[in-house]
């Protein structure tokens, strides 16, 4: 088959796999990323050669806890309460934990981003490599799903919103960098990214945050220009972050001497590399809202 051809076959059916799971049902969205998040655990294991069985088995565990004691507190204080007939304040202590595990991811992130700039080293220690594996990979599958509750419930076009900024960047940044790149970026861990290019990316995916406050989000029109600035902001946040987490698993690629982080998507490469931005952006993004929220 043309490679051409099974790469757009193989994005489609991602694409639409993706929008559908978030569509559907809060349900369906975490079950998707929980499945997206053992595929990824299984190929950062075979970069970094660490025990597969036992990396997906604490990733998916940490994973379900947390989706699960984060999203259904509601329901389960009402029942602890109807229960013992006593005040529980569960809410409160999933904010603290939610805060803590946000400082644990980006003290672990600032780690990638050194091992990204200033660590030379070609192998990795072993306590990297879990730590890597808990603040790079398992926790911000769980910041992808808090970010798409907001401040309140689940709502797709959150989500939706922060994929198609990524895939805006990546493309125009693609596209500017192939037709006016010259300087490179970061010639020694990814040969073909430009400043010219992530220039681009940065300026197109600014413009769709702009498009999706104004159309898509449909804010109050009282707070619509609120609403474009914060949008503006989400857009730039991930044309620096995801540009980062891009360099950051090529980084991972090269010490192991792959191209791809896997070969379940043909012509794409693994979960990862399509992933690879979203899981470095999550977190900030969070961060972003939380700062929103005590300003506000």
């Amino acid at each position: 088959m043309n490679e051409t051809l099974k790469r757009t076959i193989s994005g489609a059916v991602y694409i639409a796999l993706l929008l559908t799971s978030i569509l559907f049902s809060t349900e369906s969205f975490i079950i998707l990323f929980g499945i997206f998040l053992v595929i990824t655990i299984y190929e950062f294991s075979n970069l970094v050669h660490l025990n597969k069985i036992f990396s997906i088995l604490f990733g998916i565990l940490l994973y379900s806890v947390i989706v699960l004691i984060s999203h259904y507190n509601k329901e389960t204080t009402l029942y602890l309460n109807n229960l013992f007939n006593a005040d529980f304040y569960l809410e409160t202590n999933i904010q603290q934990l939610d805060l803590v595990l946000l400082a644990v991811t980006i003290v672990i992130a600032i780690k990638c981003i050194l091992f990204l700039f200033y660590d030379s080293v070609q192998k990795i220690s072993i306590s990297s490599k879990y730590l890597y594996l808990l603040g790079y990979i398992t926790l911000p599958f769980v910041f992808i799903v808090k970010i798409s509750f907001g401040t309140n419930d689940y709502n797709p076009k959150i989500i939706i919103g922060l994929f198609i900024l990524i895939w805006t960047n990546d493309t125009f940044a693609y596209l500017v960098g192939k037709s006016i790149g010259k300087h490179k970026l970061f010639e020694r861990v990814s040969p073909k990214k430009t400043i010219e290019g992530f220039l681009g990316g940065a300026v197109f995916a600014a413009f769709a945050g702009f498009l999706i406050s104004k159309f898509y989000i449909q804010p109050n029109p009282a707070f619509s220009s609120k609403s474009i600035l914060i949008w503006t902001i989400i857009a730039l946040i991930v044309s620096i972050f995801g540009t980062i987490g891009d360099l950051i698993e090529s980084k991972f690629k090269r010490i192991a001497g792959v191209k791809d982080s896997g070969s379940i998507m043909p012509g794409h490469g693994g979960i990862l590399d399509r992933l690879d931005s979203v899981i470095f952006v999550a977190p900030i993004i969070y961060l972003f809202y939380q700062i929103l929220y005590y300003v506000s």
